[in-house]
């Protein structure tokens, strides 16, 4: 059987073959040329923008997971000198008592002062009926100047000697005695005009013009002093180590203020201190001079009393609150510079005024501390922290102590 199928020649083949690779490769060379290099170039830039796009928006994304920092106040640590203080309660007594008394008896005839009033010392009070002291004076001034009569004629008697030694000394007897009854009836007359003694306050009169007193009759006024006040406090016995430990320095002072702070607190000096512990209450008596110049304090007057034994220099001072306490013990949170949050045992001291606390340990001057907000943290929580706004000062509080190892309160 033939087929009539063409067989091409070898020489045919080959030719074919030998052609095709030639021709890919002028195409091939031919789209190249077709492209111009600004379009790599900006395939480049596009894919690189693509590639930040897709970046940021990953970033973003895990930006936005996140948990956004806790809102929290902080505050920084202070340096400042503060007291070492025991605080106290007391009463103000006057700084000096005096009961007017009567020393000559008579009718009182003319009061001079009004009830409450504040008076100097030499200040006309009463006035007692002179009448009788005045003729008793006048009558004693009467016979010293008989018996100085007698004396000079008894010195020109004797000078030519015709008396006797005896009459002569009885002589000068008489005129001593009779200038000392006209001194005494002179003293009793100025008594009718009773005068204040010292400067104070009086109190309300007992008696009125018109009353009959004497030497034995009650007072007739009482008048305090009360600039400066006395300020009668007690110190509790187991305090009394710190208290010797301090007693005799330069900066012991007693501070007396009213707990309601109507007044500002008014520093005045230690003036006794009792040498036995009382047995009933286990205290031991104390006592400071305050100045009290416009009358603000009063006699037996309860008042908060705050006994400064020391200065503490260069203190670190936090607001009280930044403290807390766990059952480790006081704590407070430390803000790093990553605004992370940093939990540091504290040894705290005594609250001082400004609503500020001495940190004895575990805080440096000027780290951030945590004021409010503490109660979401943990340590290495992320925060974000705003200004921390002081509190007006406050009365002081009564402290547990005021040893150098203070105890927290």
């Amino acid at each position: 059987m033939k087929l009539n199928t063409p067989v091409s020649s070898p020489k045919t083949l080959d030719r074919r073959t030998s052609q095709r690779p030639q021709f890919q490769m002028k195409r091939t060379r031919t789209a190249n040329q077709r492209v111009p290099k600004w379009a790599y170039l900006l395939f480049i830039i596009l894919a690189a923008f693509v590639c930040y796009r897709i970046f940021q928006h990953r970033a973003s994304e895990v930006k936005a997971a996140q948990p956004p920092g806790r809102p929290v106040t902080a505050a920084k640590a202070i340096t400042k000198d503060v007291p070492i203080y025991l605080d106290e309660i007391g009463t103000c007594a006057a700084y000096e008592t005096v009961q007017v008394q009567a020393q000559v008896s008579g009718k009182i005839i003319e009061r001079l002062f009004q009830d409450g009033s504040d008076v100097k010392k030499g200040d006309p009070l009463f006035t007692i009926d002179p009448r009788p002291y005045q003729a008793a004076v006048d009558q004693a001034k009467a016979q010293a100047t008989l018996d100085q009569v007698t004396l000079k004629r008894q010195e020109d008697l004797r000078a030519r000697k015709v008396i006797s030694h005896q009459d002569y000394d009885t002589a000068v007897a008489n005129a001593q005695k009779s200038q000392a009854a006209t001194e005494a009836a002179q003293v009793n007359l100025d008594y009718c005009y009773i005068k204040s003694p010292i400067n104070g306050r009086v109190g309300l009169r007992n008696v009125d013009v018109g009353n009959l007193v004497g030497p034995s009759s009650p007072p007739l006024v009482t008048i305090q002093g009360l600039d400066p006040i006395y300020t009668d406090f007690t110190v509790a016995e187991n305090d009394l180590p710190l208290v010797r430990k301090y007693l005799g320095g330069s900066n012991v002072k007693v501070e007396t203020y009213l707990a309601d702070g109507s007044i500002t607190p008014r520093t005045g000096d230690l003036y006794f201190i009792d040498n036995a512990v009382q047995p009933g209450s286990g205290t031991v008596r104390a006592r400071g001079v305050t100045p009290n110049p416009d009358r603000a304090l009063w006699p037996s007057e309860f008042v908060r009393v705050r006994f400064i034994l020391d200065i503490l220099k260069d203190a670190t001072l936090v607001p009280t609150q930044a403290v807390q306490v766990s059952q480790s013990g006081p704590f407070v949170f430390v803000v790093k510079s990553d605004n992370t949050v940093e939990l540091r045992p504290v040894t705290p001291g005594q609250r001082q005024q400004g609503d500020l606390t001495v940190i004895e340990s575990g805080v440096k001057p000027d780290e951030t501390v945590v004021v409010t907000g503490q109660l979401a943290l943990s340590p290495g929580a992320k925060v974000a922290p705003q200004p921390y706004t002081a509190q007006p000062p406050a009365t002081p509080e009564r402290s547990a102590t005021a040893k150098s190892a203070m105890s927290y309160e």
